[in-house]
This record gives C-alpha cells, sequence and structure tokens, in this order.
C-alpha cells in the first residue's frame, strides 16, 4: 500500500499524467456523447469537466498542478484563435453581400454580452475584480484571457467564466432557438458563435454545417470586437 502510495505522489506531480487524464476524458466524454446522439445537454466539455472534477478532488490536486500538465492543450489556443481567420475567407463572400446584417448583429451581441455582465455584476454588488473578469466572458478563451489581464481583472476566473459561458450556450441554443422559432441555419449559427464562442461552435457544427460556419464567422469577428469594447464599456459603465 505504501508503494502504491508513493507511486501515486510521483505520478501526480508528472505534467503528464494530467495532459493525459485531459485528452483521455474528452475522448471518453464525446464517445458518449456521440453514442447518445449528440444531445445538447451532453455536452462533451460538460462532460469532460464532470469527469475530471472528482479525480482532482479524490486525489487532493489544486489546479496549478493539473494545470501544469494540462497547459498545453491552453497553448494549442493561441494557433486554435489564429485559425479563426479560415473561415472568414472561406465565407468571404457571403460576409461581402450580408455584411451590414453581419455587423448589426455582431455589434448588438457583443454590447449585451458584455454590458449586461458589468451591469448585472454591478446589480449583485460583486467585487471589482470578478466584474472585470466577467466582461470578456463571451469571447474565446485566448482573447478573453488577454482583455482580462489588460483591464485588471482575474485570467484564471475568466478562463471559467468562458467555459460555463459556452457550456450554457452550447447546451441551450438548440432548444432556445427552437423555442423562439429561429429556423435560419445561418441566424442559429451567428447568434451562438457571438455568444458561446468555441464550445457554441462546436455544437454548431454538429447541428448543421451552415450553422457552423457561420458560428465561426461570428466568434472570430466577436474575438475581434470585443477586445475593443470592453476597455471602453469598463470605463463607461464603472
Amino acid at each position: 500500500m505504501t508503494e502504491v502510495a508513493e507511486l501515486w505522489s510521483y505520478l501526480a506531480t508528472s505534467p503528464l499524467i494530467w495532459l493525459t487524464t485531459t485528452i483521455l476524458a474528452y475522448l471518453i466524454a464525446d464517445a458518449v456523447a456521440r453514442h447518445l446522439g449528440n444531445p445538447p445537454w451532453a455536452n462533451p466539455v460538460l462532460l469532460s469537466v464532470l469527469l475530471i472534477a472528482p479525480v482532482l478532488w479524490l486525489t487532493r490536486t489544486d489546479y496549478p498542478t493539473y494545470f501544469e500538465g494540462a497547459q498545453f492543450i491552453h497553448f494549442l489556443l493561441g494557433p486554435a484563435t489564429v485559425a479563426l481567420a479560415l473561415p472568414l475567407w472561406d465565407n468571404r463572400e457571403t460576409i461581402r453581400t450580408s455584411i451590414m446584417p453581419i455587423l448589426l448583429a455582431l455589434f448588438a451581441g457583443s454590447i449585451v454580452a458584455a454590458g449586461s455582465a458589468i451591469m448585472l455584476a454591478q446589480a449583485f454588488g460583486l467585487p471589482i475584480e470578478i466584474l472585470l473578469s466577467l466582461a470578456p466572458k463571451s469571447t474565446t478563451a485566448p482573447v478573453a484571457l488577454g482583455i482580462s489581464e489588460a483591464i485588471g481583472g482575474i485570467p484564471a476566473l475568466t478562463a471559467v467564466l468562458v467555459i460555463i459561458t459556452g457550456i450554457i450556450g452550447a447546451v441551450t441554443v438548440t432548444p432556445l432557438m427552437n423555442l423562439l422559432r429561429i429556423n435560419d441555419w445561418r441566424a442559429r449559427g451567428f447568434a451562438v458563435g457571438v455568444a458561446a464562442h468555441g464550445i457554441g461552435t462546436a455544437r454548431a457544427f454538429q447541428v448543421n454545417p451552415v450553422a457552423g460556419a457561420y458560428a465561426g464567422i461570428a466568434m472570430a469577428l466577436n474575438a475581434l470586437l470585443t477586445s475593443l469594447i470592453v476597455p471602453l464599456l469598463v470605463q463607461w459603465l464603472i
């Protein structure tokens, strides 16, 4: 028993084990979601969190130790963000012919997402650090972390809020759009791309390729716009 404990103590401090754990958790979660037919509530990211969290709790592993192993995945978010230019280029003709509706929807979605988060945080009397961490929650993680750090938020908290926002958006988008009787896949995809960044975009691709393409466009444009408007909203609303 002592040897097992010593082995675990060694493995728990090795970055490789948490990288492996994260990848395996996602593969299992994705397989479960596919087996169930990819329903909205069986989001792979959500299921991965539900798989990893008990492991961290049972092993008494703190977040910095876990992140040391999983940071390679975090590093890949940078190239993934740069790759957002691809859906913009692939759909450049669509953007050119629908530029005004796209810009209006983008500005409305970005301002409401950031502005409502700031005002709700103020209404509930949350500390300024949490408010600043919450403001960029609807954009993709690498951009949100950079914004949070620049305006004085807590990047680690922002990362958590970004994931929560994405999961909620991915889980609720399909039933919400059905309830509102919005049947245009372009509108559905663009809405979830603005509100729920990469996690929502992944869900949009599961549902419909057109929705996924427009979600990718919205996510890329929203990353750019959010980085510009959040610092201004913070100055204006706080």
